[in-house]
Formats: C-alpha cells, structure tokens, sequence
C-alpha cells in the first residue's frame, strides 16, 4: 500500500518507517521536525521521503493516491499537553479531525489512530479496564484522545474504516528517544547516576508495551482483514505487563547492578489504571507482544553500554518532550500557535 505516517521523526515513528517499507509499502512522512535535535543512534539505512509539515497544514493534495493513514503526531505526554492547553486541543483534537475529514475525502480507505490507555485516568475499582470500560481522562492530553475517537468513530463508513490503538506507555530503545517515559526514565538514571531517588511510593498501575510492539500491533492492523479492525478499539499490550511503576524501578535497578534505589511517600499521580489485552491478542491477528520490562531494561542497558552514553546525553533537551518545546519557545522559534517561525539569521 501507499501509506501515510505522520510524526515519522518522532519516538515511534522513525521506528514504523523504516519497517513498513522493509515490508514492500510506499511510506510518505509527515513531520513538523520539533524533535529533529534529538538522535541518540543510528538504526537503518532507509527512512521515508518526508513533507516538512504541520498535520494543520496538511491538504488534499498531499493524499492523492494514499490507502492508508497511521496518524501519531500529536503532542505527546500529559505534561507537554499541559503547557498550552489550547494548543494541545488546537493540534490533537482539531487537527487530526481535519486530518480524517481530509482523508475521506481524498478516498483514503484506512486511518489507523494512535489513541493511549492513558484516556482511562483513574480506575474507580481494581477491575481490569477493558475497551468497553467508560474513558475518565485526567488530563488536555487525554481528553484530546477521547474527543477524537469519538468524532472519527462517527465518520466510519464502507469507504472510510478508522481504527483506534489505546497504546500502553510506551519503553525501549529508539533513536528518537524519549527520556520523559518511566522505563526509559528510570534506566537512564540508573546508568547516568547509579541511584534511582523515587519522590513517591511507585504504588500505581500502568500497563506498560515495547515500541517495536506498538510497531507490530500497526503492522497487523493494517495487514487484517478490514471487517476485523473497522472502527475498533484495541487497547495495545500484554495483560502480564502491567506494574506498579515501583515494580518497574526495581527490575531496572536489578538489570543496572550496583544502583541504589529508594522510595517517597508522596504520591501526587492520581492516574492509575490496570488494563486488559484480551481483546487484541486473541483478535488481532498476528499480534502478540515480544517484550516485557525486564528485557527492554536490558535492551536499555546494552544500547547505553555500546554508545557509552553519558549524563549530558540523557539530560538533553531532545529527548525530553516538554524541555524541547519550552525551548523553541523561549528562543521564538515557534509562535503562540506552536507554528515555526522564520529563523533569519543564517541569511545575514
């Protein structure tokens, strides 16, 4: 297929990529390069041919002959929702709606949506919430997720058949890193510092999936049979991986041998949630998970080993969200709208 990604420079697209053209598919990027700074390896020889563009930006014209959409550039994490609320609804809610509208109307058959567990927020009771279970979001982040499958799952039709990934929190290696997610996190301390100081007690829930995984759980959703993905939610993981994050801390001050770890008694998160998997592993076809926490800690491990990563490297700007974004706003490289602005100096 002729496929569209968006954010293909991004923590997970720039591993998507790669691996969809591998498989024979025509892969066009999209990417407004706020992370561009950002590159902690190299990982692949092809990348896509890629529009320098906002998805506000994106016309019909940019859709022609395209069969499929993955659609994950959006501001990611809850923090960086939070910096500018109306941005974040600006951009992840409006803007992707706009998208889809675009796409039915250039005739794009499939429009695979990176939603988030996180739309969960906070459990009521220690059930295991399903994809049937009512969204409680807690924050600009995930409200924007919520809105946007409901909009988009209201444009299904026998033309235009949306899916909808509920991805767990994300871990593991990739060369747009992110630094700003707990397993990555916590790894990185671990090797920078070789003590992880935790402010709370790391009581609650959060399913947890591999990077590589969420790639998967595309991959067979754009290869099953459509009857089996139109307008579906899959929340996207494994039940088994599901931890209270203090488990998480210490499986990684285990693979990290000789950092020290210790606990708060704060606990200012109020978002805890446990989530089943049931539904996608048993009917998406292809799709189980590859990874668990201490596997990816060790794949951690070993990449931090190789590039002989150091403490200014983990603390850079480009792998934390919400740190690049207050940056190019502070030096106005990006307006009000987060729209870049023209840089002049290079012309003097």
């Amino acid at each position: 297929m002729k496929i569209l990604v968006t954010g293909t420079e991004g923590y997970l697209g720039c591993l998507l990529a790669p691996l969809l053209i591998d498989r024979g598919h025509e892969v066009i990027g999209v990417d407004t390069g706020f992370y561009k700074v950002g590159w902690l390896y190299n990982n692949s020889e092809t990348t896509p041919k890629t529009l320098n563009k906002d998805i506000r930006h994106i016309t019909i014209e940019d859709l022609q002959g395209v069969e499929a959409i993955v659609h994950m550039a959006e501001l990611s994490n809850d923090p960086t929702g939070q910096l500018a609320p109306n941005i974040t609804y600006d951009i992840n809610h409006k803007g992707s709606v706009r998208l889809a509208e675009l796409a039915k109307q250039a005739q794009v058959r499939r429009f695979v949506y990176m939603s988030s567990c996180s739309v969960y927020g906070v459990a009521l009771d220690d059930a295991l919430t399903t994809e049937e279970t009512p969204p409680n979001p807690q924050t600009a982040y995930a409200e924007c997720k919520t809105l946007v499958e409901r909009d988009l799952q209201k444009m299904a039709d026998d033309q235009f058949s949306p899916t909808f990934l509920r991805n767990a929190t994300a871990f593991g290696a990739s060369p747009r890193m992110r630094f700003d997610i707990v397993l990555n996190n916590l790894a990185g301390l671990a090797w920078t510092t070789k003590q992880i100081k935790m402010n709370t007690d790391g009581s609650p829930w959060r399913p947890l999936v591999h990077a590589l995984d969420i790639c998967k759980a595309i991959v067979c959703t754009l290869d099953a049979p459509r009857d089996i993905v139109h307008n579906q939610i899959f929340n996207v993981g494994d039940t088994a991986n599901s931890y209270r994050v203090r488990d998480v801390a210490v499986i990684v001050a285990d693979v990290f041998q000789g950092c020290e770890l210790s606990f708060g008694t704060n606990n200012a998160d109020n978002r805890n949630y446990r989530v089943s998997f049931d539904k996608i592993n048993s009917q998406l076809p292809g799709f189980k998970c590859d990874w668990d926490a201490r596997r990816g800690a060790q794949q951690l491990y070993d990449l931090f080993s190789q590039i002989d990563m150091s403490k200014e490297v983990f603390e850079m700007r480009g792998f934390t969200r919400l740190k690049q974004l207050e940056h190019l706003i502070r030096t106005q490289q990006i307006d009000q709208d987060f729209f870049w602005n023209e840089v002049t100096a290079w012309k003097k």
